[in-house]
């Protein structure tokens, strides 16, 4: 049976959840290729749709990737320009794992040419679902906002120094969504003592927040990465969940998410 490229919940409210790392299903032909730890698939998102079960209560709506990100990564851009200058490029279509490693056997990575059938077949699909569901909620309530959840290791000395903080928010330097809706989703109680948190630090929004983030168009857009600290019990293979953890952030992210429904733009 052929795997949906991406799984869509629609929503009422003006927000719009996305996550494109959580998928883990492979394009055929792929697994073969692979090295023994790459088929392992380890810089997986894990376990989102238990983060983000909230949407349901509060309405939002959720589009989330079914394929790895190995396959193509949707948090890039179609010309897989680089994001953070100066830090490895992971890439729209990586070889490499976060850590450095082979994704597959020596000879076996994607050329050019397959690089532009996933980008046509995994990608656009995804935008523009993404786009079409972004013009729908604008024209119901006269903005839309997009909210990008992600999570990775607390540590990966390749690609950031030292430990990330539990939540990392980006908003592209303040360009991808009003000032006013940043806020009052940061101030929020919950977030309290509870947990680190940082506002533009080393993760500051991929493609998607720098695409869509068009507040002077309506549109505003946020990035949460995650440090998987707060949720797993372990951050290595199987990457076993903290239900107590989980409970707790589900909660946090719930009232962020509860913000940025009640937010309305000034004027």
């Amino acid at each position: 049976m052929t795997i949906p490229i991406f799984s869509f919940a629609a929503g009422n409210a003006p927000v719009l959840v996305t996550i494109p790392h959580a998928g883990t299903a492979l394009a055929p032909g792929m697994v073969s290729r692979m090295t023994e730890l790459g088929v392992t698939l380890p810089d997986t998102d894990w376990y989102m749709e238990k983060l983000y079960s909230s949407c349901v209560d509060l309405d939002i709506g959720m589009i989330r990737a079914n394929y790895s990100r190995y396959v193509v990564d949707l948090n890039r851009g179609a010309d897989d320009a680089t994001l953070y200058p100066g830090r490895p490029k992971t890439g729209l279509v990586p070889d490499l794992t976060f850590d450095g490693k082979a994704i597959y056997n020596e000879g076996h990575a994607p050329d050019e040419e397959e690089i532009a059938e996933r980008r046509r077949l995994y990608w656009q699909p995804y935008h523009d679902a993404v786009q079409e569901e972004l013009d729908r909620l604008k024209k119901r309530w006269g903005w839309a906002i997009l909210w990008d959840g992600h999570s990775i290791k607390t540590e990966v000395p390749r690609l950031f120094e030292g430990k990330l903080p539990d939540l990392n928010f980006g908003t592209n330097d303040g360009v991808s969504c009003a000032g006013t809706l940043i806020k009052s989703v940061m101030d929020v109680p919950e977030l309290g003592n509870s947990y680190s948190t940082i506002l533009n630090g080393r993760f500051k929004g991929g493609y998607t927040t720098r695409h869509y983030g068009q507040p002077q168009h309506g549109i505003h857009a946020i990035q949460l990465e995650k440090a998987q600290s707060v949720y797993l019990e372990s951050e290595d293979a199987p990457w076993p969940i903290d239900e107590r953890k989980t409970k707790k952030i589900r909660e946090t992210i719930g009232a962020l998410l509860r913000q940025a429904v009640l937010w309305r733009p000034e004027g």
